[in-house]
């Protein structure tokens, strides 16, 4: 009777040593995404929209047809004629009626199309 309360005990400790083990582990690796988390968080701040002045800045040109053929804005589907004014995004190169895309950025600071974000440091237009 003696032992079967000792061996008792004796399970009883093992599972309370393992469950603070396990509470441990959880604790440290949840402390360990601090620096992942606050990332994730700066680049949805980022990503969450762009000042007027910094739609502005992003490169432009006029659609000519001989250049591009079959080509049509993701924003508003339509195609783009001679002389439209276009904008192309700088780190994925997709481009967009301007007034389009500005008003997409305004909201949103990605690209309609692959979703990278529209970086305005470093534009040259």
């Amino acid at each position: 009777m003696v032992s079967e309360i000792v061996t008792c005990v004796i399970l009883m400790l093992v599972g309370i040593a393992f469950l603070v083990i396990v509470l441990v582990c959880l604790v440290e690796r949840g402390s360990g995404n601090t620096q992942e988390s606050a990332e994730r968080t700066t680049l949805i701040q980022r990503s969450s929209n762009m000042s007027e002045d910094d739609v502005k800045n992003l490169p432009w040109y006029d659609y000519q047809e001989d250049v591009e053929k079959g080509v049509e804005c993701a924003v508003c589907l339509e195609g783009f004629k001679p002389g439209d004014k276009c904008r192309l995004l700088p780190n994925c190169r997709h481009t967009f009626h301007a007034n389009c895309i500005d008003s997409w950025l305004i909201k949103t600071a990605v690209c309609p199309v692959c979703r990278t974000y529209v970086d305005t440091i470093n534009v040259q237009n």
